[in-house]
């Protein structure tokens, strides 16, 4: 009879990396749903659901992200104060306008786990509406997707 254990990995096994990908004529739900693989760490043969095993990813030109057919004048973001008739309502090329990070923030946020590890990993992700970024001293290298681009 053997002793096998199950392998979990430790804070110190895991090394975080930086990736920089560009939204530009990607469909948001693709881009979105290969962001947070790569945040979860699920690209990793180390990974386990329960640790903070991801990299860290920058995503530049938000503003260029590609929603298909006519989502950009149908799609509605939802927002409420907390407080009795404080539902607020934005579509999506009025957010595009105001704040294109939030679109990316938002997409990738639906696709984390709701609890304590999944708040850690949503501060991984840091999206820029330009083609530039604060996170040159990381060093982070830049992630092609297999996505297939939306001409327009």
């Amino acid at each position: 009879m053997t002793n096998n254990k199950t392998y979990s990995p430790k804070a110190t096994d895991i090394t975080h990396n930086w990736w920089v990908v560009d939204a530009t004529d990607v469909p948001l739900g693709r881009l979105a749903s290969e962001v947070a693989k790569m945040i979860r760490g699920k690209h990793k043969p180390v990974f386990a659901p329960h640790v903070d095993c991801g990299d860290f990813v920058i995503v530049v030109n938000a503003e260029k992200v590609a929603v298909t057919s006519g989502k950009s004048q149908e799609k509605i973001y939802y927002r409420h104060s907390g407080f009795p008739g404080g539902l607020k309502s934005e579509s999506f090329e009025a957010l595009r306008a105001r704040r294109p990070e939030a679109i990316i923030e938002r997409a990738v946020k639906g696709m984390l786990p709701k609890n304590r590890l999944g708040r850690k990993l949503g501060r991984k992700l840091k999206a820029y509406a330009g083609p530039d970024h604060p996170h040159a001293a990381q060093k982070p290298q830049p992630l092609t997707l297999d996505i297939r681009k939306v001409e327009s």
